[in-house]
């Protein structure tokens, strides 16, 4: 089957008058801005513990709670705040986010980083960012693609939306779809993903 360009142009059209329309245009020029190389330890921590969240769980449950589990987290402020005051974070976080196994991997992400430590973590992650960020507790070969995309990463993430849709058109996969608009219209492959999601996933549901 071959791809139809024409309709994922389009569709990808649609979705940017639908976050325009929804106001989410400081979501789309944060995505637009951050930069892979630029990660701190405090965005590592904080999108990790996001992916964690989000996997298998509705985007506005985990937006709901975040700001107060970021609290019990220390705000993020380093991987060695959070494993001196563990177990503290997670006892407070399981107050309002149920799922021990998460909670629990968010402080591991913790420990990780600082056994290895956080400049020679992003040193192994700039030379092989997909291998590398999988070492983190919890991230697997799906959710990895998330989290390298929230840290700036040009990759797109194979959503269960996205690859529907990538289906129905004649892409291979997702990141099939999300090179190709990107290519026609000039955009990262990581804002056509989160324009395509947000339409889907919105305006959709």
């Amino acid at each position: 089957m071959t791809p139809d360009l024409i309709a994922a142009e389009q569709i990808f059209q649609s979705a940017s008058a639908y976050v325009v329309q929804a106001g989410l245009l400081s979501e789309l020029a944060w995505q637009r801005r951050v930069s892979f190389h630029e990660f701190t330890e405090s965005d590592l921590l904080r999108e990790s513990a996001w992916v964690v969240l989000c996997s298998g769980f509705r985007e506005q449950i985990v937006r709901h709670v975040f700001d107060y589990i970021s609290l019990c987290f220390c705000d993020w402020e380093s991987a060695e705040a959070i494993a001196e005051a563990d177990p503290a974070c997670r006892i407070a976080a399981l107050a309002s986010f149920g799922n021990r196994s998460k909670i629990n991997a968010i402080a591991r992400i913790a420990f990780h980083v600082r056994r290895v430590g956080f400049d020679r973590f992003k040193k192994n992650v700039l030379s092989d960012p997909i291998v590398e960020l999988q070492r983190l507790p919890y991230i697997g070969p799906i959710t990895v693609f998330h989290l390298a995309k929230n840290l700036g990463l040009d990759v797109s993430k194979p959503d269960r939306h996205l690859a529907r849709l990538a289906d129905q058109l004649g892409f291979s996969n997702t990141r099939h779809l999300c090179t190709e608009i990107a290519r026609i219209t000039g955009e990262q492959q990581k804002v056509v993903d989160l324009v395509i999601w947000r339409y889907l996933a919105n305006s959709r549901r």
